[in-house]
């Protein structure tokens, strides 16, 4: 509590996929054989464990496996195209197209129980390693889906879900959006969404959302809250990354910072390397401590899929983003007149990517401890902290 009115008064002041991506065959194995993994005793040689802040369910379950995932939340999602008054369309995460898509996907994970374990409590996550699952737990990216009664919560929560993102790119009836111009902040409804959704023991997520928002947020709430995916604006001053004033609230929440995979929001530079993704674990390392710093993902277990498709070739991959870039950046959202040339790091967009940021992070000087949080345990203490 005491961190907490600290945050508050310092407000006032502020198929099958190759592994190796987009690597080349002799690039990849020199990696291998200077790869601290693999020089590790046969006693330390036990897997570390693997969390993911953010992926979705694959339509082939062999993809769970190929991971090495042992656990992640999955935005179970659906859209439907919303006529607005000026004529223009919106796409929300709406009730109904939320509330089909939930029990489609429970459906879809309770008929391979060999592979899933869907998750209601953090301490799922070992008992599903211990069984050789997956432990998955549900996310919706937006509380669009629950503008029509706080009682549709309790909807979603029967049916297994245990993290909701206040918004996603735009205001809805609770919360500002980190696109939205007018950079509004949580509404009455907003409030009231916060004390139910911790009333029901649900991780509250503010990916998408604005800064006074997440202020908001973090000024109302008792318990942990997370970002699940994002990037940090003091590397990318972007509308959608993070300044490091809510990296420090959320940190002093007791909650954690999921990085995430998207390439132009890591990156100004032409060519991605995944010392770019590094250097954002850092940062969230430098300004709001290791217990802050998490691994998130925003693609599915095995990549972009169209990067992949395209053996990981930026140029084709970011064909059909570049409008939606564009188009924001005419409307003056921050960060949006910057051109962009690539969606993903090459060497990180394939089905074996936490191995490959393990790699990483041994090779950055991170300590095992470090390593140990970041890859899964900071993750499992917030699930277990909120969700039992």
């Amino acid at each position: 509590m005491m961190l907490r009115r600290r945050f508050i008064k310092n407000l006032a002041g502020y198929s099958s996929i190759s592994i190796l991506g987009g690597c080349s065959a002799t690039s990849f194995s020199r990696a291998l054989l200077s790869d601290p993994l693999s020089q590790q005793s046969p006693a330390s040689k036990s897997k570390r464990l693997y969390v993911d802040g953010l992926s979705f369910i694959p339509e082939d379950v062999l993809d769970v496996k190929a991971s090495q995932v042992d656990s992640y939340i999955a935005d179970i999602s659906a859209i439907e195209e919303v006529q607005l008054a000026d004529g223009s369309v919106n796409y929300k995460r709406t009730y109904q197209a939320c509330m089909k898509s939930i029990k489609e996907k429970r459906a879809q994970m309770l008929a391979s129980p060999n592979i899933y374990q869907i998750a209601e409590t953090g301490s799922d996550i070992l008992v599903a390693k211990a069984d050789d699952k997956c432990a998955v737990f549900f996310q919706i990216q937006g509380a669009d889906c629950v503008e029509g009664s706080l009682e549709q919560v309790d909807e979603f929560h029967q049916l297994g879900l245990r993290v909701l993102q206040l918004t996603h790119h735009y205001n809805n009836l609770y919360a500002g959006g980190a696109l939205s111009l007018e950079q509004k902040g949580l509404s009455q409804q907003g409030l009231a969404l916060i004390d139910k959704l911790e009333s029901k023991k649900m991780l509250i997520d503010l990916s998408h959302s604005s800064a006074v928002s997440a202020e908001n947020t973090l000024a109302r709430a008792k318990g942990p809250i997370v970002q699940t995916h994002g990037a940090a604006r003091a590397i990318i001053n972007n509308a959608r990354c993070t300044p490091d004033h809510i990296l420090k609230g959320i940190a002093d929440s007791g909650g954690v910072f999921g990085v995430f995979m998207m390439s132009w929001w890591l990156t100004n530079d032409k060519t991605p390397r995944p010392e770019h993704y590094i250097n954002h674990l850092k940062h969230v390392r430098n300004v709001a401590g290791i217990d802050a710093v998490a691994i998130a993902n925003d693609y599915p277990l095995r990549g972009h899929e169209n990067a992949l498709a395209s053996g990981n070739n930026n140029a084709v991959a970011i064909q059909g983003y570049d409008s939606w870039w564009q188009g924001l950046g005419k409307k003056g959202v921050l960060g949006f007149d910057q051109d962009v040339s690539h969606i993903v790091i090459p060497e990180l967009n394939h089905i074996k990517r936490m191995r490959s940021i393990e790699y990483q992070l041994l090779k950055a000087k991170f300590t095992h401890t470090e390593i140990d949080k970041i890859m899964g345990k900071n993750w499992q203490r917030v699930l277990v902290d909120v969700l039992g």
